[in-house]
């Protein structure tokens, strides 16, 4: 059985909706945003704004599934504990081991991103010692406790979207010719050659990166049972998707009138290649500073995510029951001893690794978060009673994931990743079965377990 949260979290501060909006934010916008982008306007142009707003609207379709669940029946496991429900163990047991095997990954390329952004300022420091002093921070903020975590997180978020509002505002005035004219001449695609210039097979493949700039629902859905008013889920995401949505769509379109796509480099943030044209003093370690910042706090957000799913698991008897085991003050010392040896070990396949076999699983993993989302919707359809717009928006929302998911086949920097995350897929898959011999069929039926939405 999964812990539901009557008794709940009365260590955890109760939360309104507009604070666990801005939580979303800070779990949201990383370093897949402002780095990724770039690699999707090579792929797409222009054509990238409307994978952004395709991504968002999926996103939504999916976050809005996950709030109506938790608004049913509010559960610590989240969507995790939702598929064990709808399909029964065996899709509880994948889900979580599919989430945290992912975001274990996910974590050990972000220390090393954060560690290389380092070395922008200190050059002959080694990566290792950077990465180690990034999990370390991290995992001092899980340990500060739920309080710790809002702080920390509130706080990086604001500084994420000043920095955004900041290249917004230069942007701006660079189009009003306050910086010069700079060394390209500011256009406005129109025909369709421009605004697509490698057609639908360049606007396939950078869904993904659209879907990744919003990656982090799965966090909010599990802090969605803090809420004072469990009714207001759909509206914290709702807003939170909206602004993050215009926010991404404003900044990329900005960039874009500033410099050609053409011109932007999948080595570069395309916000430090627009402002760059203009020679201002300082964009360079301005952004360095943001990157980390985006980094570390999307770092910290799955370290809480990877550990709540181990203790949810472990309490599901879907790992060894020790990972439960929580100290006085609500914190879980076993399942945090896991992530970190998790944490050592993805830290050393991020060093040792080619870089190109490392940038494969990392992207593996990250289509593996998007194979929960398919168990997200999946569950809200056997879990709820929907109305004919809600089977729509479902329908749609499994449409966008699946494009973003083949769309990878697309392109040779993605194709890979796709492969590998078929084999994660298979890997877990095999253990499921494995240890179906060892469970007892359920006695619980799911049909009862949920209030009927309308």
């Amino acid at each position: 059985m999964s812990v539901k949260s009557t008794s709940a979290e009365k260590s955890e501060k109760p939360l309104q909706w507009w604070q666990l909006s801005l939580l979303g934010v800070a779990c949201t916008i990383g370093t897949g945003f402002f780095l990724g982008s770039s690699i999707a306007i090579s792929m797409a142009g222009p054509a990238v704004l409307l994978s952004f707003a395709l991504a968002a609207l999926g996103t939504y379709f999916v976050f809005e599934a996950l709030a109506k669940m938790t608004i049913a029946d509010p559960d610590k496991g989240s969507f995790c504990s939702y598929a064990k429900k709808a399909y029964g163990r065996w899709a509880g047991f994948s889900s979580g081991w599919v989430y945290w095997s992912s975001e274990m990954l996910i974590i050990g390329s972000q220390m090393t991103a954060l560690s290389i952004f380092s070395r922008f300022w200190f050059p002959g420091i080694p990566l290792w010692i950077f990465a180690c002093i990034y999990a370390a921070l991290g995992l001092l903020v899980i340990l500060a406790g739920s309080k710790g975590f809002d702080r920390i997180e509130n706080v990086l978020a604001v500084l994420k979207i000043a920095a955004i509002l900041m290249f917004i505002i230069l942007a701006i005035l660079a189009l009003f010719g306050m910086f010069g004219n700079g060394t390209e001449q500011q256009t406005i695609p129109r025909t369709y050659d421009a605004i697509f210039p490698n057609g639908i097979k360049g606007l396939l493949p950078s869904l993904i990166y659209g879907f990744y700039g919003f990656g982090g629902i799965e966090i909010m859905g599990l802090l969605a049972i803090r809420l004072k008013d469990k009714t207001e889920a759909a509206t914290s995401g709702k807003v939170m998707l909206f602004v993050l949505g215009a926010i991404y769509i404003i900044s990329i379109g900005l960039a874009l009138i500033l410099v050609s796509s053409t011109t932007i480099s999948t080595d570069e943030s395309p916000f430090v290649t627009a402002l760059n044209v203009y020679h201002i003093r300082y964009v360079q370690d301005i952004f360095n500073g943001v990157f980390i910042i985006a980094g570390f706090s999307t770092m910290v957000a799955s370290l809480f995510a990877v550990i709540r799913i181990l203790v949810t698991l472990a309490k599901d008897k879907d790992a060894p029951a020790l990972l439960a085991k929580k100290t006085k003050k609500d914190i879980a010392f076993p399942a945090i001893i896991l992530t970190t040896v998790g944490i050592i070990v993805s830290i050393i396949l991020s060093l040792v690794m080619p870089g190109r076999m490392y940038e494969y699983i990392t992207t593996a993993a990250g289509l593996m978060l998007l194979y929960n989302w398919f168990f997200i919707l999946g569950s809200y359809g056997r879990l709820s009673e929907l109305t004919t717009m809600d089977q729509i928006k479902r329908f749609v929302g499994f449409i966008l994931i699946l494009l973003a998911v083949l769309g990878t086949l697309f392109h040779s920097t993605s194709r890979p990743g796709f492969f590998v995350s078929f084999l994660f897929v298979i890997i877990i898959s095999l253990a499921t079965l494995i240890m179906r011999h060892f469970w007892k069929k359920p006695k619980q039926s799911s049909g009862t377990l949920f209030t009927k939405l309308k």
